[in-house]
């Protein structure tokens, strides 16, 4: 018996099935989920800590709430953002989403 015929076998019909097969099988579910879901999001996040580690002024950012502008200073957990002629906000660096230091923003084409 291969083990195709076997994932495909029912259980007994008296009701005992053998625990070590629902062990495997929450087992399997586990590894999918890390591998797909769990691995994936955390080396995105770590991507995105590196990358707010090393922004510096003049870097494009782009933030949580979907504001996008160009860093003006930044200081111990903030970054003062330019959003606009001569407006500035301060942000949150756990604020940043990307920062894309080479992508022109929409207004700088011309």
């Amino acid at each position: 018996m291969n083990l195709y015929t076997f994932l495909l076998m029912a259980p007994p019909a008296d009701g005992e099935g053998s625990p070590y097969t629902s062990l495997i099988f929450m087992g399997a579910i586990f590894v999918v989920f890390y591998l797909f879901i769990i691995r994936p999001q955390s080396k995105k996040q770590k991507e995105i800590q590196q990358k707010v580690s090393e922004m510096k002024k003049g870097d494009k950012v782009v933030t949580s709430s979907g504001m996008i502008g160009v860093l003006s200073s930044i200081e111990d957990d903030t970054v003062l953002i330019e959003v606009g002629n001569n407006t500035k906000i301060r942000f949150l660096k756990t604020a940043i989403n990307d920062v894309n230091p080479n992508k022109p923003q929409k207004s700088d084409k011309k």
